[in-house]
């Protein structure tokens, strides 16, 4: 078994359990992150569709900024890259564990990628309030679409991701 499938098996056997990561804990040679809150959520890239062609710029604008607008405007196909990102948005209130209630508002949350690097998800206003008293420092970000549907999974964790010691 490869290395690194070897350590995706032994993190998956092993777990996180926020109570009992601190958010400096050294496992193995590497910095393991206290898990605050996890989100995923589904959508249906049809029902997107749908959405954008009925309310067109008035559920653009109110959902996302305008980097994330040209970001999906500059592809072949925007809407699997929009879906995509109202995901991440979903799952990073979940993440929060507000929805959008405590003043939480849809443009506070923001998907970006630059080229060649894993999307990332910035906080700001309240959302960030809202994560920082519950102790998240980064949100973490997957994101995915395929056929019909776009998948995002949102992690709130204590630290700032770092990389790989042994990647240098």
């Amino acid at each position: 078994m490869s290395r690194t499938k070897n350590r995706k098996r032994k993190t998956a056997e092993r777990g996180c359990d926020a109570s009992q990561t601190s958010p400096s804990a050294v496992e193995g040679g590497h910095r393991v992150a206290a898990t605050i809150g996890i989100g995923v959520d589904l959508v249906k890239i049809p029902r997107m569709r749908e959405v954008i062609t009925r309310w067109d710029e008035r559920f653009l604008r109110r959902v996302f900024t305008d980097a994330e607008i040209a970001y999906c405007r500059a592809r072949r196909d925007p809407v699997p890259h929009f879906a995509a990102r109202f995901a991440a948005k979903e799952a990073a209130m979940k993440a929060l564990g507000t929805g959008l209630r405590l003043g939480v508002r849809w443009r506070e949350l923001e998907v970006r990628r630059e080229r060649g690097q894993a999307p990332r998800l910035l906080l700001h206003g309240r959302s960030r309030e809202i994560g920082l008293a519950r102790g998240g420092r980064a949100m973490l970000l997957a994101l995915t679409h395929d056929g019909d549907y776009a998948l995002a999974q949102a992690m709130l964790v204590a630290d700032e991701p770092h990389p790989d010691p042994a990647a240098r």
